[in-house]
């Protein structure tokens, strides 16, 4: 799939902003039935005058409580339960009450907020998404890809988003989060929307199963270097499947350089954004991503990308499509089990080195 058609800059075209009407349909789309969802729009409110227990602003979560987090969830959920670690049901649960944020939030609360997470995975498929990947490696004549081919159409469909290698996990911060590297240039004019948020469903759930122990959220870095076309559909998506499957997963997005196209995304999107998410999201000019960049990457200096003015070179494992093999018998091209492969080793040689109480002590 080619990232944008030759010899044409992108532009806002026909793209506008939501109306008011158009805000609050989107708004109760994603909060219907789900009071803890709709408080994600509270608490960034609520909290800013909130007494805080701690520095960190959490409460205490005794592991008796934790245990019956995990009982509950395993007796609703016994095929994907696992997939929430001990680090994020404790983040969870020990956030202050958006209706009282001078305590914590109830355990009734919790469950339920954990319980909406573990139904929009079951509605959205989204522990079946490894099992398509391996059906769009593998030959046509595989007998599930024969027997059912609406779903290898699904499978094909997601990897043709993976292959334009736009989005990819790559390295951590300096305090061990997992960054997940979005290249705007190779993003399709012309997305097919459910295979895109199909790949990041695919790839969030690889980054979350690769984190240390201890780490419950990631940072996004974004080249936003011509941008394609805003897709207003694509990112309405997008964000939905952030608000309702990931809460309290994104701990910072970083764009950069900010155009026009990124102007309109963020003002088509913040209204339409929790306000603690909101904040999360912070636009740079390229010197001042590259400084940010020197203080946040592990590596420091080193870690920087070739295409944000740094020296590391990421298209030596995340190549375009064009130059890229096919992994199997199907039509994979992007190298996911490799990207997995190599955060995994970084994540071992970081808690092997102490992690981030190295760093600090350093």
């Amino acid at each position: 799939m080619s990232a944008s058609p030759p010899d044409r800059q992108a532009s806002v075209g026909d793209a506008h902003l939501l109306s008011e009407s158009e805000v609050e349909k989107v708004h109760e789309e994603m909060v219907h039935g789900y009071e803890d969802v709709e408080d994600e729009f509270e608490d960034a409110v609520e909290g800013e005058e909130a007494a805080k227990p701690d520095a960190a602003g959490n409460f205490e979560v005794t592991q008796e409580e934790l245990s019956i987090i995990r009982a509950e969830l395993a007796c609703e959920f016994p095929e994907d339960y696992n997939y929430l670690s001990d680090a994020y049901i404790l983040s969870v649960a020990s956030k202050p009450y958006s209706k009282d944020p001078t305590v914590r939030r109830p355990l009734d609360y919790t469950l339920e907020k954990l319980t909406h997470v573990m139904q929009w995975r079951a509605e959205a498929g989204a522990p079946e998404m490894e099992e398509l990947l391996d059906l769009a490696n593998g030959p046509e004549t595989a007998p599930e890809a024969v027997e059912e081919p609406e779903k290898l159409t699904k499978a094909k469909a997601m990897a043709t988003a993976l292959n334009s290698g736009s989005v990819y996990w790559h390295g951590l911060t300096k305090d061990g989060k997992p960054i997940l590297w979005i290249r705007c240039n190779r993003k399709p004019w012309y997305p097919d929307v459910d295979a895109e948020v199909n790949a990041l469903i695919l790839l969030a759930d690889a980054g979350i199963r690769s984190m240390p122990k201890d780490c419950t959220d990631f940072v996004c870095l974004s080249d936003s270097t011509s941008p394609p076309p805003p897709n207003p559909t694509f990112m309405i998506n997008m964000l939905k499947a952030l608000v309702r499957g990931y809460p309290d997963r994104l701990n910072m997005l970083c764009s950069a350089p900010v155009g026009s196209i990124i102007q309109f995304v963020m003002n088509l999107l913040l209204p339409l954004m929790p306000g603690r998410l909101a904040s999360k999201v912070v636009l740079l000019g390229t010197e001042e991503m590259k400084e940010k960049l020197e203080d946040m990457l592990h590596g420091g200096k080193d870690d920087i990308p070739t295409f944000m003015g740094g020296t590391a070179d990421h298209d030596q494992y995340y190549p375009i499509e064009g130059s890229c093999p096919n992994r199997g018998e199907g039509c994979l091209k992007f190298d996911y089990h490799g990207m997995v492969e190599r955060l995994e080793a970084a994540v071992r040689e970081f808690e092997a080195n102490g992690g981030a109480k190295k760093e600090e002590e350093e």
